[in-house]
């Protein structure tokens, strides 16, 4: 292995395919914010555990903190408007996007794949980025909607490919 650049290293994890998130949560006021984040895993059945990893100094940051909600949406296919509405933080974001508020308050995105509401247990420092775990107090599935994918620097869909046996 060769020394790398911090272009090449971003080229080398564009490689590696991700489903889009939008994380919705509130602030201390009760104002509604969303982000769309791709670095979403799942840790653990039991006790049912995701993580997910958010730029240490967003402004966001104070929102996600240990014991915060927040809900994550599992972006379908045809919503890259949506991934591309939530990469910017501004003011006003649920102004123009169907959605509907819960019990909780949180904002939902209607037509997304699945929602994962949560609560974040713990905050770990790695690098310029902190990770947040959070445990899955409830979720919601629409299995017959396809995902949206993002790789090497673009929005793509799965396709199913037919495993041939010899």
């Amino acid at each position: 292995m060769a020394p790398f650049t911090s272009q090449e290293l971003r080229t080398g994890f564009a490689s590696f395919a991700t489903g889009v998130t939008v994380i919705t949560c509130l602030d201390a006021d009760g104002q509604a914010h969303g982000i769309t984040i791709s670095s979403f895993n799942t840790v653990s059945l039991e006790p049912p555990l995701i993580l997910w990893s958010l730029n240490k100094h967003s402004r966001l940051m104070p929102h996600f903190e240990v014991g915060h909600k927040q809900l994550i949406h599992v972006l379908e296919r045809s919503q890259e408007d949506l991934a591309m509405h939530f990469a910017k933080v501004k003011e006003h974001q649920f102004d123009s996007i169907s959605h509907q508020t819960t019990g909780n308050g949180l904002e939902q995105i209607n037509g997304c794949v699945t929602y994962y509401e949560c609560e974040t247990v713990s905050v770990h420092v790695g690098g310029d980025h902190n990770i947040i775990v959070a445990k899955v107090l409830g979720l919601k599935n629409n299995p017959a909607l396809e995902p949206l994918i993002f790789a090497r620097s673009k929005f793509m869909g799965l396709e199913v490919a037919e495993i041939k046996t010899v």
